[in-house]
């Protein structure tokens, strides 16, 4: 009997969460916003409650469900006519990358490394930072990405140029493409962080077959002496180099 019990409690109890789910909206299963997290978690953990305990009222636990389900669309509804309770409650979006340069205190802020970063945009087909006109952080942590124009344009020209030239866009001078990037490297990992927080990543350099030294003299051609004082350093399939300084403050 306790077993019929108990399938029929978890069969209502679903039922109940996929209406409210339902009613809810389409915008809190493709975007959670901490406010919409917060509410599904609640809701979660009720329907849990209600189907271990036995011994509890199914509507002891629906109605609370309910309860939440009417904060969440009401709550909705003010935000709708309401860009100041949007921004509270959904908080606004963060630029991460913008014209190419990375925004390192609003990183920090947001509790946003630089491995996420080479993460996202890996997913969003985008082999360099310096090819990136401006990244989004939106609200729901998924990052939007905005290339720049020509960066497809500037490829193409660097490719019937030859890997050897020198040029203000992060070529590397004298060195050849094949020399840079060993034909054994992963390309899919591409591009290889060199510095990140003003550390110099040495398991990268030896994949490279390079050193300390050579990485220090290319920087230096750049008018960079010290890693500490870069934020994010790395080089991409084609030996473009990607250097971001740490912005000093003002005393």
């Amino acid at each position: 009997m306790e077993f019929w019990s108990l399938l029929i409690r978890t069969v209502i109890i679903y039922f109940v969460v996929f209406l409210i789910m339902r009613f809810m909206g389409k915008r809190e299963i493709g975007k959670l916003s901490v406010f919409d997290l917060v509410i599904s978690v609640m809701i979660a953990e009720i329907a849990v409650i209600v189907i271990e305990d036995m011994e509890r009222s199914m509507w002891s636990g629906i109605m609370p469900m309910v309860i939440l389900l009417l904060i969440q669309v009401g709550s909705a509804y003010m935000t709708m006519k309401s860009r100041r309770l949007r921004l509270l409650f959904d908080g606004k979006p963060s630029v991460i990358i913008d014209k190419g340069k990375l925004n390192s205190d609003v990183m920090r802020k947001q509790r946003y490394n630089l491995d996420d970063l080479m993460l996202q945009l890996r997913e969003n087909k985008i082999s360099a930072v310096s090819d990136v006109e401006f990244a989004i952080l939106e609200t729901s942590g998924k990052l939007s990405v905005i290339p720049k124009e020509n960066s497809a344009a500037d490829d193409q020209e660097g490719e019937e140029q030859g890997k050897n030239s020198a040029s203000e866009n992060g070529h590397l001078k004298a060195y050849n493409q094949t020399k840079i990037i060993p034909s054994k490297y992963r390309f899919e990992i591409l591009p290889i962080p060199l510095i990140m927080d003003g550390k110099v990543q040495d398991g990268n350099l030896e994949k490279l077959e390079k050193t300390r030294f050579w990485l220090k003299n290319v920087l230096q051609e750049k008018g960079v002496t010290d890693f500490k004082d870069v934020f994010f350093c790395t080089i991409d399939h084609k030996g473009k180099l990607f250097v971001d300084m740490i912005e000093k403050k003002p005393r």
